[in-house]
């Protein structure tokens, strides 16, 4: 079966065929060791109620009283001892019968043949219309004993009935199948739909509406799926502007570099300017080694397997380290420090949390004004640690704030340039702390300073 449609249209009437036979074999069992014995029951008390009211009334004619009881809807069969006998009502399908059950009956024993039946698997014993499925009692007929064997005529009392339940049970099975076909369609439509749209996407299409308006899993799957395509769309919107940047990053240094090596070997070049362009080229040189260490970090980071290596340490030691490392840029813009480092140990990835955090305190010397305010601080729980840190620098705009994590994103451009940024430290301290189970979030105003709020959680998952 090529196509999900079919499979689901035939694994349907599989099924409808398999549970209706199922349920046949059952109802067939139900009836034998459960329905039969009281069948029995009841068709020896008719037998009984008919030989009986003969036996008060053993004036009236036997055939004619025979043939009116049959017409109420009885098939019997009335044989004396020497196996002369006549049939009333319908025909049987088999008239054996043994004589030695016979000559039980007329000796004056009844015979349970309903009860007695043999179970069959495809044929409901109730409806086998045979001599040996009947209830057998004795009667005196002119004075000579005779067995009496009598069943319910089901064609007819349940002749119109049986017609009504075949065509009703015909019509279903027509009707089922039909409402299969076309329920099936309007199922698989949607997954029609998503496969053209996954066509689409791979072809590099990215702009589709799913018209489907469901609340059941496939309409759930639609949802998702379209919420993938927007996901997928600002992915490759991202990507593209990733390799604009980075080119645009790379190429910039590299411009400068090439135009003040071609102005270094001019012979008319003053030993002053000289020095000038050669401190521009090696700053040149170290930005362009600083992107391509963090391209290569962002690029670990991204694969995430075996990339984080944890143990036990003191988180407050690690920061108070980096400040350490940091000191003279702070110092130099005469920046006071604020701490209340209490000792935490977490367990986590020393090297990775030390980038983290390095990021985060050269972004605060950064852009804070000389004289200003750092404040660190630590605080924790039975579960998790919060850092924050804060400075008294220039802010953010709220129009920048939502973007400050994405990669190569520049909130004041003409100073991130001069500082020699590249737009990726925030980014790869985002990924840092997602790698490690935890959270980060910023605050800011313009002209009042910014702080970054991080969770961390105390132990391993």
């Amino acid at each position: 079966m090529k196509t999900l449609y079919l499979r689901i249209v035939v694994t349907t009437i599989v099924v409808m065929i398999f549970s209706s036979l199922l349920s046949f074999f059952l109802s067939n069992a139900y009836y034998h060791f459960y329905l039969k014995p009281h069948n029995d029951e009841k068709v020896t008390r008719m037998a009984k109620d008919i030989q009986s009211y003969y036996q008060n009334h053993s004036s009236i004619d036997i055939n004619q009283y025979l043939s009116h009881i049959s017409q109420l809807g009885y098939q019997m069969y009335l044989v004396a001892s020497d196996g002369n006998g006549t049939f009333y009502g319908g025909d049987f399908r088999k008239k054996e019968l043994d004589q030695n059950i016979i000559q039980d009956v007329v000796s004056g024993k009844t015979y349970h043949g309903i009860n007695q039946f043999p179970s069959k698997l495809f044929v409901t014993g109730f409806f086998d219309n045979v001599l040996k499925n009947t209830i057998g009692v004795p009667v005196i007929v002119d004075g000579a004993p005779h067995a009496l064997f009598i069943r319910p005529n089901l064609e007819v009392q349940f002749g119109e009935m049986r017609i009504f339940f075949a065509i009703l049970l015909a019509v279903t099975i027509l009707l089922s199948v039909i409402f299969v076909v076309i329920s099936t369609r309007y199922i698989v439509k949607p997954i029609s739909k998503l496969t053209e749209a996954t066509k689409k996407i791979a072809k590099g299409n990215y702009n589709i509406q799913l018209q489907v308006h469901r609340r059941d899993e496939i309409g759930q799957l639609a949802s998702h799926f379209s919420s993938m395509t927007k996901s997928l769309e600002q992915l490759e919107a991202m990507r593209q502007e990733f390799v604009s940047n980075v080119s645009h990053e790379i190429q910039s240094p590299l411009a400068s570099i090439q135009g003040f090596s071609q102005t270094l070997q001019l012979e008319t070049i003053t030993e002053e300017k000289r020095k000038h362009y050669l401190s521009i080229i090696e700053d040149e040189s170290r930005r362009l080694s600083q992107l391509s260490k963090q391209l290569l970090t962002l690029a670990s980071l991204d694969k995430e397997e075996g990339i984080v290596e944890k143990d036990r340490f003191d988180l407050s030691q690690q920061i108070k380290q980096v400040l350490f490392m940091t000191e003279w840029s702070w110092r130099e813009k005469d920046i006071a420090i604020d701490m209340e480092l209490p000792s935490v140990f977490i367990h986590a990835d020393q090297k990775l949390l030390q980038q983290a955090w390095t990021n985060l305190i050269t972004n605060s010397i950064k852009f804070s004004e000389t004289g200003g305010t750092i404040s660190i601080n630590i605080r924790s729980d039975n579960e998790k640690c919060y850092i924050e840190i804060s400075d008294t620098g220039i802010g953010i705009s709220k129009e920048d704030l939502p973007h400050i994590f994405q990669r190569f994103y520049k909130a004041d451009k003409s100073r991130i340039r001069k500082e020699g940024s590249s737009g990726l430290g925030l980014p790869i301290t985002k990924k840092i702390i997602e790698l490690h189970d935890g959270k980060i979030h910023v605050e800011s105003m313009l002209g009042r300073g910014t702080t970054f709020f991080i969770e961390l959680p105390l132990t391993s998952n």
